[in-house]
């Protein structure tokens, strides 16, 4: 059954949304500020993807998002024209009209943009997305690994630049193009691409991650003003989920952070130094992290979350916001299934961002250490 957002879901929204992008997808205060500005004092209806009442199967969909390093989000901010110029051009090289948005990811900005397109034109955003959490390279979808591809894709920029990339069913070309371009349009840009149908959404999407993502926002707050552990929050909000395991993987100071914009991504590594005494936890990380090490044992690692979040407040810390002297609780959580499947770690497992480690639920190796929340 469909339902309604407004303004005041947005900051437990960007929240949840922040944790679900485990370090990435672009800051999500900036994102919900565009938002609200577009939304005004209305509401944005939001689609259930398996009721085929709200999403009939012949309905066309046509995701939106930005492109770039999140980096560049602190100190370039978007007009706010783009995701819907993107949808448009999209549209008119289609010869169709979109009949809602969805978000390519559940992180950060990346869970606010579809919103704004809804807020514009009074589209419906679906329920859904194509990462279940937040990756690097618009090529990492579960669209692309169960047979929706890309192309064609429209990006626009900030001065009213519109690219249209066609590449065929190659989205690791189309990446790379699109990825190009907005380098050179100041390393951000927006997008419009994986356009499909309802039946399409059903078949390829995460299910359900915008209003889980409220979910947890909505409980780490509540948690906070009763003083109660929103730590034990979170994973309340999640047993019932596709992301029913929460790993307690580390607490401790942030006391280095090595971070470049490079290629368009930022990359580095945080350092995080025990409470107590042991070994340090190294998190390694492509605009989400990808890794998490403590005196060489894996901990976890992609596609499998780790979110580094207030060791306090619980809240989420993306990776362009790391500092050190930050005090910080760094939790492990799994990935739905559709996310781990042989297929599915070809395109955004460890063998895609040239690791050398093989993928293991965070959840095994959690039951070896003692670790589960």
């Amino acid at each position: 059954m469909s339902w309604q957002l407004t303004a005041a879901d947005l900051p437990d929204l960007a929240r949840g949304a922040t944790l679900l992008g485990t370090g990435g997808g672009g800051d999500p205060y900036i994102g919900s500020k565009l938002v609200e500005q577009a939304l005004g004092a209305g509401s944005i209806t939001v689609l259930d993807p398996g009721d085929p009442a709200d999403l009939p199967d012949d309905a066309f969909v046509i995701p939106t998002a930005q492109m770039g390093a999140p980096t560049v989000m602190i100190e370039k901010i978007p007009a706010g024209t783009e995701p819907t110029l993107a949808l448009r051009t999209l549209e008119e090289h289609l010869g169709r009209t979109a009949d809602a948005t969805m978000p390519i990811e559940c992180g950060g900005i990346n869970s606010m943009i579809p919103f704004v397109v809804a807020a514009e034109t009074g589209l419906p955003v679906v329920d859904a997305d194509g990462m279940g959490r937040a990756f690097p390279e618009l090529s990492m979808e579960t669209f692309a690994v169960y047979g929706v591809h890309g192309s064609p894709l429209a990006l626009a920029g900030e001065r009213g630049e519109k690219i249209v990339i066609d590449t065929g069913d190659d989205d690791r070309q189309l990446e790379w193009l699109a990825r190009a371009v907005t380098i050179r349009l100041g390393g951000v840009g927006h997008i419009a691409e994986y356009a499909m149908s309802g039946a399409d959404v059903r078949r390829t999407a995460v299910p359900r991650t915008i209003s889980m993502a409220l979910s947890l926002g909505r409980a780490i707050r509540i948690a906070r003003e009763d003083k109660r552990s929103p730590f034990d929050a979170i994973q309340k909000v999640l047993a019932p989920t596709l992301y029913h395991h929460v790993v307690d993987l580390f607490e401790g100071k942030i006391v280095d952070v090595e971070r470049r914009t490079t290629e368009g991504f930022a990359r580095g590594r945080v350092r995080i130094a025990p409470t107590g005494s042991g070994a340090e936890l190294e998190i390694s990380f492509q605009n989400e992290n990808l890794t998490a090490h403590r005196d060489g044992e894996l901990l976890a690692i992609v596609p499998d979350l780790i979110c580094v979040l207030d060791h306090e407040t619980a809240e989420p810390i993306t990776t362009e916001r790391l500092r050190y002297g930050q005090r910080v609780r760094v939790l492990g959580i799994s990935t739905p299934d559709l996310m781990r499947t042989p297929e599915a770690l070809v395109t955004f497992g460890p063998v895609a961002f040239g690791l050398s480690e093989d993928f293991v639920p965070v959840e095994r190796i959690a039951r070896t250490a003692g670790a589960a929340l």
